[in-house]
């Protein structure tokens, strides 16, 4: 599909780039419409590309070793990704799932290097990137190991809301599909046990559920059971 240099500029991340350094960074590039439910990469294979979402949303996925799956993040609007080679790695890490009719940037790999050389804000906004990843990785570990399910699910509803909340009437509505299940592969538990969580917040009007849709109605609540101290025994 053709490239349409407004949009692309539009995004914080090219928004002072003159036009000429945008097509020479545009060149190589590809873009494509992914639809819902497609992988665009798949959890080791190799690592050919690296990438840019320009609209939609995405779940980035991984698979244990012992074969449980976990959703490790969701990819928004503006953020790179798939970009295993500042890793050191030779192979994609997860599976990037196309969670709303979505459309990326894509760049061969062996162009990252002239990438971030001649484009410091990307190479900086890469580097963002990675600290970002580990610092929420770090999170949802120390979540995990410390934290009451309740609270776990709490975190993450607030982490989609911050990102993907759209206002609308009675609250904010996240704005991509979003399930149970999905919710239980980002806390490390049980369907069964955010059906019941999630169930018990809807009968105290904290949220509203729905067929793959999430509207929060009081993030303040939310909030407080985040940061609630542990109860004593």
């Amino acid at each position: 599909m053709k490239l349409d240099r407004t949009v692309i500029k539009s995004l914080l991340l090219f928004d002072r780039m003159t036009d000429d350094e945008l097509d020479r960074l545009l060149l190589p590039a590809q873009s494509r419409r992914v639809p819902i439910g497609e992988a665009i990469f798949e959890q080791g294979q190799p690592a050919v590309s690296f990438f840019l979402l320009l609209h939609g949303r995405l779940k980035v996925t991984q698979v244990t070793a012992d074969g449980q799956q976990i959703i490790v993040r969701v990819v928004h609007p503006g953020d790179l990704f798939g970009f295993a080679k500042a890793l050191q790695r030779a192979d994609y890490p997860g599976t990037a799932i196309a969670a709303v009719d979505s459309v990326t940037l894509c760049w061969p790999t062996d162009v990252w290097p002239t990438f971030v050389e001649h484009n410091p804000r990307l190479a900086v906004s890469a580097m963002e990137t990675i600290g970002q990843r580990l610092e929420e990785a770090h999170v949802r570990i120390r979540e995990m190991s410390t934290q009451e399910v309740e609270k776990r699910v709490a975190h993450t509803v607030l982490r989609l809301v911050k990102k993907a909340g759209r206002p609308e009437l009675g609250g904010l509505r996240i704005d991509f599909p979003i399930s149970r299940q999905d919710i239980a592969e980002m806390t490390g538990t049980t369907l069964h046990t955010v059906s019941r969580i999630l169930s018990a917040w809807e009968g105290k009007g904290l949220i509203k559920g729905g067929r793959q849709k999430l509207l929060v109605c009081n993030v303040t609540a939310l909030e407080q059971l985040a940061s609630a101290a542990p109860e004593r025994k």
